[in-house]
């Protein structure tokens, strides 16, 4: 029962990685209706350019100051010469915006950066606490702490503020919320911003844990399933979906690994995602579209 209650617990933590690259996806999904492909890319970019800016001495508290203004930077530009000229366009052509985005963030990022892979110490050491029996990953319980905060942040930004009754009228008819005086371009560069704040405290986790390299722009796959489960519109959604996520892989890795053979763990997630749209299509907490007719 306790290597039972280690793995289940390891794996929760775990998932909280996944979910940390879900919430930049559910911010700019709730502005845009659209699955930001290029989420991954940002990641990847944000977490370069801290780590490069660090090996050259800059302190980590200034590094982190800088990279959030270049992502800043960033975001302005993929409004002025993308989003600004893709407002009331459809869904598709957003999505397949974001897809061309995302190859440009990498280019750009290895055209600054290189494309040599980075160590990058946190200061946080990945050990063993023992707690009641059960050993616990103290970089995991870091993480968990900081997508907990994040969580509860962006709860009472989209809540209890007036950016986050615009964003809700952005998300459910953005005609009717620019007709009242909503600049939408706003919205999109304040969301873009946000999502880029998430997109390198995210960077940094990954980054310390499998090294700073491009193959975090593809964690936007993993993200993927966790969307489906919580649901692409709840920030509470993506942490519960990448707790199931990462429970789910950890426990069919070892109980089912052994009958069906090994790296069950890459290709679980998305048959849960599978069994998620054939039963439940918006996730556990994703809001139904219902349309008069």
């Amino acid at each position: 029962m306790s290597f039972f209650l280690e793995v289940l617990l390891g794996g929760t933590l775990a998932g909280v990685m996944y979910s940390l690259v879900a919430i930049g996806f559910v911010l700019i999904y709730r502005a845009s209706g659209v699955f930001n492909f290029a989420q991954g890319s940002m990641v990847l970019f944000s977490a370069l350019t801290f780590v490069n800016l660090t090996e050259r001495g800059v302190p980590f508290a200034v590094a982190f100051a800088v990279t959030l203004f270049v992502i800043f930077l960033l975001v302005l530009l993929i409004d002025a010469f993308i989003l600004k000229h893709l407002v009331n366009r459809s869904v598709i052509t957003l999505f397949m915006a974001t897809l061309g985005l995302s190859y440009i963030i990498e280019g750009l990022a290895q055209t600054l950066w290189g494309t040599q892979v980075h160590g990058l110490d946190l200061g946080i050491a990945d050990t063993p606490i023992q707690f009641y029996g059960v050993s616990v990953s103290k970089f995991d319980l870091f993480a968990t702490a900081i997508a907990g905060s994040l969580v509860v942040i962006l709860s009472l930004l989209f809540s209890k503020t007036r950016f986050g009754i615009s964003l809700r009228a952005v998300a459910d008819d953005p005609l009717a919320a620019q007709s009242v005086g909503i600049k939408l371009n706003h919205i999109w560069i304040l969301v873009w911003s946000v999502a880029g704040f998430v997109a390198l405290v995210a960077g940094l986790l990954w980054g310390a844990r499998l090294g700073v390299q491009f193959s975090l722009s593809l964690v936007v796959l993993k993200a993927l399933p966790v969307l489906i489960i919580g649901g692409f519109t709840s920030i509470s959604g993506a942490i519960i979906g990448g707790l199931i996520i990462g429970a789910s892989e950890k426990l069919a890795e070892i109980y089912l690994g052994g009958i069906i053979g090994s790296g069950i763990e890459n290709w679980f997630p998305y048959v849960l995602a599978i069994l998620f749209l054939l039963v439940r299509p918006t996730g556990l907490f994703g809001q139904q579209n219902v349309a008069r007719v």
